[in-house]
């Protein structure tokens, strides 16, 4: 008989933990051992299991955007603290900049909640097996992007052109921050990855480039 895989759940929505565990529990060689609604308690949940003694899951099933500590954060957390624990994203985005995080934080997949159910154990299967399985427009994606690399504004998120946006018309770090609710260092970090990918030096540059390319209008 095949070794069941023990498989965390951890999303801020209890309604796709229910939908992936009542799934992931009619696989025979799955089974699901745990959720938690943040990376922060994923992880406190983890420290748990470790220091009584208990076995640890063998997969994470990580959605990224949640309160406390987001997916990439968490999935850098346990890879460093619990490294026999593979993590396998699950999420609604597909940029590239947020896969390329994602793997680069040590995700051992990463998938579409859009994905077929059986994609999904796929991907659990693979990362239990020590591999890597990414969704396949993903794939695409980032294929697409290797071999013909986004330039200028095309290079941005969507995130990052309404930070691109708030720094031309003048908001500070601290400002933007409290407009989009995000922390400052996040937003501090947004900043810095537009000027990178624009090649830019300074606030200014990134102001003038904005008006030039229409996304707020010139001083009057």
């Amino acid at each position: 008989m095949a070794e069941v895989i023990r498989v965390m759940i951890v999303d801020d929505h209890a309604i796709v933990r229910r939908g992936l565990q009542a799934y992931v529990d009619t696989v025979p060689t799955l089974e699901v051992v745990g959720e938690a609604s943040d990376g922060q308690q994923a992880l406190a949940r983890l420290r748990q299991w470790q220091t009584m003694g208990e076995p640890l899951p063998d997969v994470v099933l990580m959605d990224l955007q949640m309160p406390r500590m987001g997916g990439v954060e968490a999935t850098s957390a346990i890879v460093q603290a619990h490294p026999e624990v593979k993590v396998v994203v699950l999420t609604s985005f597909g940029e590239a900049e947020r896969v390329h995080a994602a793997l680069a934080a040590g995700a051992a997949g990463y998938l579409l909640k859009d994905a077929d159910p059986d994609e999904v154990v796929t991907a659990i299967r693979a990362a239990a097996a020590g591999e890597v399985h990414l969704d396949s427009a993903v794939a695409r994606q980032l294929t697409r992007r290797m071999v013909s690399p986004n330039v200028g504004l095309s290079a941005l998120t969507a995130r990052e052109r309404e930070i691109l946006t708030l720094v031309a018309q003048g908001f500070s770090n601290r400002e933007i921050a409290a407009r989009l609710a995000i922390s400052e260092r996040t937003a501090r970090t947004h900043v810095s990855n537009v000027l990178s990918k624009l090649q830019l030096s300074s606030r200014t540059q990134a102001a003038l480039l904005a008006i030039k390319e229409g996304l707020i209008p010139p001083p009057g």
